[in-house]
């Protein structure tokens, strides 16, 4: 009784497994990925310029990488102006200091533009899977400069053609 128990359930992994493997290759989600960059100054008196950037155009990352090793350290030679975008989407934020300072209520019209840009995404069929953020903020006496940027990370299937 104990062997057929195995049996069974030897069988019923199979057929488990069989089933899984049929449905990640038949039905397997391509995805496609979307980056929304978020740019805000952080300069003194509110002379830096802050954006939320975005673009439909692509670019393939294997155009402009290569890969070193011992034996071959060639370099890519891609131009510069052939990995820039010039068509792109760029929404105008508020800086975060004014003449008088930190302004909040710029922070505040920045989160709804923010918001509607996410929300439009979301309703366009993309995912939000990951945000990230960093800060470069005044270096010293001579700086003066800095920037806090975001980046959000979407991601959507994309519809597989019937043929």
């Amino acid at each position: 009784m104990k062997k057929s128990i195995l049996m069974g359930l030897w069988a019923l992994a199979g057929i488990f497994g069989a089933t899984a493997q049929e449905v990640s290759e038949n039905s397997a989600p391509t995805f496609e990925v979307k980056v929304i960059t978020s740019v805000e100054s952080i300069v003194p008196l509110g002379l830096g310029r802050s954006r939320l950037v975005s673009t439909d155009m692509a670019r393939d990352y294997k155009e402009f990488s290569s890969e070193q090793t011992a034996a071959d350290n060639t370099r890519n030679k891609s131009k510069r102006k052939d990995i820039r975008i010039k068509d792109f989407e760029e929404t105008k934020l508020l800086n975060f200091y004014n003449v008088g300072g930190i302004r909040f209520q710029n922070i505040a019209a920045n989160d709804a533009v923010i918001s509607s840009k996410l929300t439009t995404m979301l309703v366009e069929g993309w995912e939000l899977i990951f945000v990230t953020s960093a800060v470069e903020s005044d270096a010293g006496e001579d700086d003066g400069n800095g920037i806090f940027i975001t980046r959000y990370i979407f991601k959507r299937p994309i519809e597989k053609s019937t043929q």
